[in-house]
């Protein structure tokens, strides 16, 4: 077993083995990690809906100034916190997973 070798050629001893087979079980528990590594692919969804919802909140925003009608005002003060959240929850996501590991 010690002169077994990976894909790369590269030999490990008995004492590198057993270190990374460790490495390995932890980061298989880790069930953060496990979820991210299923889904690599950003959510191309969540810029578009920030920003359309932006500009509907904005809208609703300049009829509600100019009209005084009060279900207008009643669909900005539903539709601006939901913008809010997704735009908050847009810039904390990562960028992808290379820029967790730079350190």
């Amino acid at each position: 077993m010690e002169g077994r070798n990976d894909p790369d050629g590269v030999t490990l001893s008995s004492h590198e083995r057993l270190a990374l087979w460790r490495i390995e079980v932890e980061l298989r528990q880790d069930r953060r990690l496990a979820r991210r590594m299923r889904r690599p692919g950003a959510r191309p969804w969540l810029p578009l809906s920030v920003v359309t919802l932006t500009c509907a909140s904005l809208i609703l925003l300049a009829i509600g100034i100019l009209t005084p009608n009060a279900a207008v005002l009643w669909c900005l003060l539903v539709l601006w916190p939901v913008t809010v959240l997704l735009a908050f929850r847009m810039l904390r996501r990562p960028t992808g997973v290379e820029d967790r590991t730079r350190s």
